[in-house]
């Protein structure tokens, strides 16, 4: 393939971790579930929606969700990670790509997550201007062993596919 011209599909990897801690409330994947604690970050700390983000921009080539959205600006303080989904998507979209498909983990001792997993596919699918089935989206748990099983963090991993329209 010559030097400039730009490949069909590029593949993208993105991970997210934040710690957890009392009085915030716990948003993962657009969804606010229930919970004692939270995530803390500067924005909403959604961590499935930082990784997507991440995965997004490294397979288009633009840097990192920080490089974008950085922690200093007091613009993205509490924001709302959809909104930020939102404007990855549309660099992504200017760069002439389309999501192909995501493939997602999230890594959260209590509460559960899988309950939540179909509303979670339902707003990102709307963000990405996608289909349900595009977007994958697993939980696991620590089983009592590390960060993850102490309940102190959540993380979040993401992988996707984007192709050019």
């Amino acid at each position: 393939m010559p030097s400039n011209s730009q490949p069909n599909f590029r593949i993208g990897s993105g991970v997210d971790i934040h710690q957890l801690t009392q009085g915030r409330k716990l948003i993962i994947g657009g969804v606010h579930i229930e919970s004692s604690f939270g995530a803390l970050g500067h924005s909403d700390a959604d961590v499935l929606l930082h990784a997507i983000c991440d995965a997004l921009l490294g397979a288009a080539n633009l840097r990192d969700i920080g490089f974008h959205f950085p922690d200093t600006d007091p613009r993205y303080k509490d924001a709302d990670s959809k909104i930020l989904l939102k404007d990855t998507f549309s660099l992504i979209k200017e760069k002439g790509y389309a999501l192909g498909n995501m493939d997602c983990t999230v890594l959260l001792e209590n509460p559960k997550v899988n309950p939540h997993i179909p509303a979670m596919q339902k707003i990102i699918a709307e963000i990405l201007e996608t289909s349900i089935d595009q977007i994958s989206i697993k939980a696991t748990r620590g089983e009592k062993m590390g960060f993850i099983g102490n309940g102190e963090g959540i993380q979040a991993f993401a992988t996707v596919l984007i192709y050019k329209v």
